[in-house]
């Protein structure tokens, strides 16, 4: 059996679809998400709806920021809802409920017999079970807390005994999969910025890709403003 790891999918529906026809799994491989199914894309609802509808033993995924960020807004109004999000929560239309209830069961790791899987990032010499919440998912305080404690970037720091894969940034820069001493690997290639969808099959470790079909959040974001400016025309002289 394989298993397909796959990034930063972001509502980006048809290239999840472009991505698993050029894995061409068999019926009983299985797929993970690495998180941030949602937000910035044109159909977060059927991206996640990809996941929630099929057997967790056949697919699913971890939770990301972004998932987090629903689960913040919905549940407990801890913060103050981004465009993205925004964008998202009207796309879901009313599933939104069966969405914020799946994003909550999303587990904030996995540890896999090939490789451990989170999405945003792992604090060195720190046991999985006591790594901070923030730091697993990848908040901005937790990137900012990272930068400032270590010389050095966290994925040079990690020690663990099996490989590392990660979502949540382009860590190489160029929107291409990030492989640090064949011991961590970031498969988030900006496919919602015109980047590429990654997937990582295991156990070979193989990368997989496919290019994004535009620049998905420029255009998501064209059309909101749009939108408003329709609703509200300035002034007329």
């Amino acid at each position: 059996m394989k298993t397909l790891i796959i990034g930063d999918i972001h509502g980006c529906y048809r290239e999840l679809l472009d991505l698993l026809d050029r894995a061409a799994l068999a019926k009983d491989d299985r797929l993970i998400a690495i998180g941030d199914i949602v937000n910035r894309g044109p159909d977060s609802r059927r991206s996640l709806a990809f996941f929630q509808k099929r057997p967790p033993q056949r697919a699913f995924s971890i939770m990301g920021n972004h998932e987090h960020g629903h689960i913040q807004a919905h549940e407990r109004g801890k913060r103050r809802p981004a465009l993205s999000l925004l964008l998202a929560r009207w796309q879901f239309n009313d599933s939104y409920a069966d969405a914020i209830a799946y994003m909550k069961q999303m587990p904030l790791y996995l540890d896999l017999p090939e490789a451990l899987l989170v999405h945003g990032y792992i604090e060195p010499g720190i046991p999985l079970d006591k790594q901070k919440r923030r730091v697993l998912i990848g908040t901005n305080k937790a990137e900012e807390q990272l930068a400032s404690k270590y010389d050095r970037p966290w994925y040079e720091l990690y020690d663990g005994d099996k490989p590392l894969i990660v979502g949540h940034r382009d860590h190489a820069g160029n929107q291409q999969p990030f492989v640090y001493r064949d011991h961590v690997y970031g498969i988030d290639t900006r496919c919602v910025y015109g980047g590429s969808l990654t997937g990582l099959l295991l156990p070979d470790f193989k990368l997989i890709s496919v290019p994004a079909r535009r620049d998905h959040w420029e255009r998501t974001r064209t059309y909101y403003l749009d939108l408003r400016e329709l609703a509200n025309p300035p002034d007329s002289e």
